[in-house]
């Protein structure tokens, strides 16, 4: 909304985005193999500092060219981010003999993360009523800083030092990859599924195009993450279903047709769908990553979904809703034949 208000079109917003996800792709692998050779815990804090540096570049200079920065510096926070908290977890687990508890550990961290956005959008509503997008910028400043403050308190076990004197970074960087090789498809199903999460970038712009005013926009949208946090709760339950995927596709579409203030709802039942496939898949793969460079092959199947997201940013300009919909239905019937 930010971007929209600052008089930038949606082709102008895509470009942004597809910035976000180019930082990713030329960042993403390396980072993985920086957390694996250095410091997991390091990694995530220096990840909130730099976010907090791109949401001050969009309160400081709210041009294309701001927002451009914004997006670069957030995009390696989010690199260094990736890869590393799913094998600070699963690492965590494994070195008490808990690895099995990854998947409704992960679960449950999912279902917080999309819980909170729905304080968030209450603050959210309030800090722009009174104060607009500074106010609501330098907010999110803060609680970046606040993430990384958080993190330093992470516990990081220490992994297995056996050659760890000769291996460097180019050495864990080629052991990541090559550690890919064998679980490609495992990789594959985690880099096509979660490029969908691009989509959740326009969910705003959504709501907008569906008549609900600007300021209510966060309010009218909170039910989004609840139902997501329901899926990924399940996702962590109940067994996979390869139709759910398909499913949610199939509910996106008939919300895009609908095109009204009540899609929402639908808009919500596809987010849920597809969090709970997005929870089943990223358990799957720590399961099947035998390597100590887990966060190096963790970034490869992000760097993956990276390429995947240019097409939802593509998709987005030239057809909208719809057209990522089908988008997802052809990622169901390829996720179902792996």
């Amino acid at each position: 909304m930010l971007f929209a208000d600052s008089g930038l079109s949606d082709a102008s917003i895509s470009v942004l985005l597809a910035i976000w996800s180019l930082t990713s792709v030329v960042f993403e692998v390396p980072s993985g193999a920086l957390a694996d050779r250095f410091s997991r815990r390091g990694c995530l804090i220096a990840s909130g500092v730099l976010q907090a540096f791109g949401y001050a570049a969009w309160v400081l200079f709210p041009s294309f060219w701001g927002f451009a920065a914004g997006f670069v510096l957030w995009g390696l926070g989010g690199t260094l981010q990736s890869g590393a908290f799913e094998a600070l977890l699963y690492d965590g687990l494994a070195a008490n003999g808990d690895e099995d508890r990854y998947g409704p550990l992960n679960a449950r961290v999912d279902t917080i993360e999309l819980i909170a956005q729905v304080p968030v959008a209450v603050i959210a509503t309030a800090l722009f009523s009174f104060g607009g997008y500074q106010l609501a910028g330098w907010a999110s400043v803060a609680m970046c800083l606040a993430s990384s403050v958080i993190a330093s308190r992470f516990p990081e076990p220490e992994r297995g030092d056996e050659d760890d004197d000769e291996l460097g970074y180019l050495a864990t960087l080629k052991t990541g990859l090559r550690a890919s090789v064998p679980i490609k498809r495992a990789v594959l199903a985690v880099a096509l599924v979660y490029a969908i999460d691009a989509f959740e970038e326009y969910f705003t712009l959504l709501a907008q195009d569906w008549d609900v005013p600007t300021v209510w926009v966060p309010m009218a949208t909170i039910g989004v993450p609840l139902m997501g946090a329901a899926g990924a709760s399940l996702g962590g339950r109940l067994p996979f279903r390869g139709w759910v995927l398909f499913a949610s596709g199939a509910v996106l579409i008939a919300a895009a047709l609908l095109a009204v203030p009540l899609a929402i709802v639908l808009l919500g039942l596809f987010y849920g769908l597809y969090r709970f496939v997005l929870v089943h898949v990223e358990t799957e793969l720590q399961h099947r990553i035998s390597s100590d460079a887990r966060a190096t092959v963790t970034s490869v199947a992000a760097i993956g979904s990276e390429f995947v997201a240019f097409a939802i940013y593509g998709l987005w300009v030239l057809g909208s809703a719809v057209a990522i919909g089908v988008m997802v239905l052809v990622v169901a019937v390829v996720i179902r034949r792996r």
